[in-house]
C-alpha cells in the first residue's frame, strides 16, 4: 500500500454511510483536467473543490493554508500522483489520514507511455508510423513498477505522468472516479452512474472530433515546451519532434537550446509552441533566424475556467492550435 493512499481495492469498498438526505462527501481534486471529470460525475449532486486553480501549473505549485484546509476536511481526494503533483505529497501524508485518497495514475485500463530524455526526439520512436495510434489495449507496462520518488517526476516509475491528454486514459479515470464516488456516497450512486454514462459518450465524440480535427497536418513535425504531449501524439498521430525541455521544473542550458535550434533549422517552416506559465523568451530564441512559426499549447489548462466543461475545451484547444499553426503557409 502506498503511503498516504488508501489501494484502490480498499477504496472499492470504502463508504462514509451516506444515505438519503445525507449530503454528498466532501471532494477535493488537484489539477484542472481531473477536476472536470469529477465535476462531470458529480454534476447535480456536488461540487469538487479544486486545488491548482486559476494559472498555476502543479509543476511549480505552493500549497496554500486554504487547500492544507481542504485536504483536511476531505471526505474522497482525487490525485495523479507524485509524478506530477509532487507538492501534494507529505500534505497528504500529514492531513488526510481520514480521507478516502485515489491515485489515478494506479486506474484499471490506462496507457503509460515511458518518458523521452531527450529533448530533441523523433516521433512514434516506439516502432509506430507516423498518423498510427497504438490499440489502447495493449498497454505500456512502464508504469507499472512504481520507483520512489524524489523532487524529479521524471524519476517517479519511469512513465509521463500527463495522462488526460490521451481521451481513453479520460475515460479509464471517469470509470475509477464514477466507482469511487459510487462507493463513497451510495444514496446518489444513480446519479453518479446516469453522469459517468453520459460522460464516456461525450468524450467518445471528443475523440472523432480531434482526430478529424488534426488529420490535414498530423504528418508535420512541430517542437513543443515540454514533453507534456506523448499521449495526445500517439493518440492522434501528430508529429512532435521535440521539446525546449523535458521537464518545466528546469529551465534548458545552453546545450539543450543549441540542440533545438538545430532542430528547428533542420525542420525550416514548422512550429515552436509556447506554454502560457512559462517563459516565452525562449521560443523566440530557438526560433530566431528560421522560418518557423510561433504558438501556445496549454496541456494543463491553465487558461481555462474550471469546471464540467474544461477537459472538452482544453483537448479542443490543444487540437485546433496545432491544425491553426501548421496549416499556415500550406
Amino acid at each position: 500500500m502506498k503511503p498516504a493512499s488508501i489501494s484502490l481495492l480498499s477504496a472499492a469498498v470504502f463508504s462514509i454511510g451516506a444515505g438519503p438526505g445525507v449530503a454528498a462527501p466532501d471532494v477535493v481534486v488537484s489539477i484542472k483536467p481531473i477536476h472536470s471529470l469529477v465535476a462531470s460525475i458529480m454534476k447535480g449532486v456536488g461540487e469538487p473543490k479544486l486545488i491548482v486553480d486559476g494559472a498555476a501549473s502543479p509543476h511549480t505549485f505552493s500549497l496554500k493554508p486554504s487547500n492544507a484546509a481542504a485536504i483536511e476536511g476531505a471526505d474522497v481526494i482525487f490525485w495523479i500522483g507524485p509524478g506530477i503533483e509532487a507538492f501534494l505529497e507529505k500534505p497528504l501524508d500529514a492531513l488526510a489520514a481520514s480521507a478516502t485518497v485515489i491515485e489515478l495514475e494506479d486506474a484499471p485500463g490506462l496507457q503509460k507511455l515511458p518518458f523521452r530524455e531527450s529533448g530533441a526526439f523523433e516521433a512514434h520512436d516506439d516502432g509506430h508510423e507516423a498518423g498510427e495510434a497504438p490499440e489502447h489495449d495493449d498497454h505500456a507496462k512502464a508504469g507499472d513498477d512504481h520507483a520512489d520518488h524524489d523532487d524529479d517526476h521524471h524519476d517517479h516509475g519511469g512513465f509521463d505522468t500527463h495522462l488526460w491528454l490521451d481521451a481513453m486514459n479520460a475515460k479509464a479515470m471517469a470509470a475509477e472516479i464514477e466507482k469511487t464516488l459510487v462507493s463513497a456516497d451510495p444514496a446518489n450512486a444513480a446519479a453518479y452512474q446516469a453522469n459517468g454514462a453520459t460522460l464516456m459518450k461525450d468524450i467518445d465524440a471528443l475523440d472523432t472530433e480531434i482526430k478529424a480535427t488534426v488529420a490535414p497536418v498530423k504528418s508535420k513535425p512541430f517542437i513543443v515546451f515540454h514533453d507534456a504531449y506523448q499521449y495526445f501524439e500517439h493518440r492522434y498521430g501528430v508529429s512532435v519532434a521535440g521539446s525546449i525541455t523535458v521537464s518545466p521544473e528546469t529551465m534548458p542550458g545552453a546545450e539543450r537550446v543549441d540542440q533545438i535550434q538545430k532542430k528547428v533549422k533542420e525542420l525550416g517552416a514548422t512550429c515552436v509552441f509556447a506554454e502560457p506559465q512559462f517563459e516565452p523568451k525562449l521560443v523566440a530564441v530557438v526560433t530566431e533566424g528560421t522560418p518557423a512559426r510561433s504558438g501556445t499549447l496549454d496541456p494543463e489548462a491553465a487558461t481555462l475556467k474550471s469546471g464540467s466543461g474544461l477537459y472538452f475545451e482544453l483537448m479542443r484547444g490543444l487540437a485546433r492550435s496545432m491544425k491553426n499553426c501548421l496549416s499556415q503557409g500550406t
